[in-house]
């Protein structure tokens, strides 16, 4: 699928702008936020043109656009920033990988936000990309939605350090919602492990071995989007650009040390997961074992009952004790006898 959807690509130059992936917006929905320590204005645009007199203001502002589909909104919105026609493809690729580019007058940043649905215990992902300036910061979100909206709230009350401080310090506050919630998915995976380790030891069964190749697929995709995001975040705190402020590098630092966290907390559920897939198999194959020397043992018991049993059922004309009046019962009572003795020597052996 991911294939098909590049192929659309295929032959046009370098920079050509087409949406490649999934459409998660009915409509594109354009919000700003412009402020500094002592003001504070918000409104939702209509048009992209209505964002264009922000760019020179010495306050800092936020444009977020929600919806990636309207290639022409993120053309104008490239043209008037003078953004390179390569971030722009970027942009309206949403199968990147998370990554950083330096161009200078502003940087350009793309990360994963995922989602856990309760429902269907499935995660989803959605490619967010940060360009901040020096007195600026563009948000694209592949859907509407409000998970910015706690750093929005600390903007409009001015809590906290958001409105005192620049582009760059709202652009880690941006990358530090996206990794902390990183910390709620993982508090749900290591809840379906726990259920899936209980299940596992209580009663395996095929279910059992499917909801761990889900879990490990789970963590392979959180662990794709974990990974590079700690490249990126280590290549911003050592970045020497000017767009980066002094004060705010121990925060980015702060969000580093937070990503190196996720990533060990999903290795550490991977090492989990393959040992449990491996305690699972070994468990299927005792159970095997088990049933397996059961049968072993009523197969031996019956061995020499039906050797008793063939010889006596040849019907040879001058075979002895074929017409003994005791014979039926004889054979029966050697026979009991000969299993009873088999079990209390297997019983002594601890074989069963």
């Amino acid at each position: 699928m991911h294939k098909k959807k590049r192929s659309i690509k295929t032959g046009l130059p370098p920079g050509s702008l087409i949406h490649i992936g999934e459409r998660k917006a009915e409509r594109v929905r354009i919000r700003i936020l412009d402020y500094d320590e002592n003001q504070f204005e918000e409104k939702e645009a209509k048009t992209i043109e209505e964002c264009f007199p922000f760019k020179d203001k010495p306050t800092t502002t936020w444009i977020n656009i929600d919806g990636l589909h309207q290639v022409d909104i993120i053309e104008k919105i490239g043209k008037k920033f003078d953004f390179h026609p390569l971030l722009l493809e970027d942009i309206l690729n949403t199968e990147q990988r998370p990554k950083i580019e330096d161009f200078e007058t502003h940087i350009y940043i793309v990360l994963k936000m995922l989602y856990y649905d309760d429902k269907t215990n499935e995660i989803t992902s959605e490619q967010i990309s940060i360009i901040f300036g020096h007195n600026f910061v563009i948000s694209f979100q592949e859907k509407e939605g409000d998970i910015f909206d706690p750093v929005r709230e600390r903007i409009r009350t001015g809590k906290g350090r958001t409105r005192k401080m620049g582009p760059d310090y709202l652009s880690y506050s941006l990358m530090d919602f996206i990794v902390d919630s990183y910390f709620s998915i993982l508090e749900k995976m290591g809840e379906n492990i726990e259920d899936v380790e209980e299940t596992m030891i209580t009663d395996p069964k095929p279910a059992t071995l499917h909801g761990i190749h889900s879990l490990k697929r789970k963590m392979i995709s959180l662990r794709k989007s974990v990974w590079p995001l700690r490249d990126v975040l280590s290549a911003l705190e050592r970045s020497d650009s000017l767009l980066i402020r002094e004060p705010t590098r121990i925060y980015l630092k702060d969000v580093y040390d937070h990503t190196i966290q996720v990533i060990d907390t999903v290795e550490t559920y991977r090492d989990v997961l393959s040992g449990m897939l491996d305690v699972y198999l070994s468990s299927i194959s005792n159970k095997m074992n088990e049933i397996m020397k059961v049968l072993t043992i009523i197969a031996t018991i019956f061995i020499p009952l039906t050797f008793i049993a063939g010889v006596y059922g040849m019907n040879f004309e001058f075979m002895p004790e074929l017409r003994w009046r005791w014979g039926y019962p004889a054979i029966w009572a050697v026979m009991i006898c000969v299993g009873i003795s088999m079990l209390v020597y297997f019983r002594k052996k601890k074989w069963i």
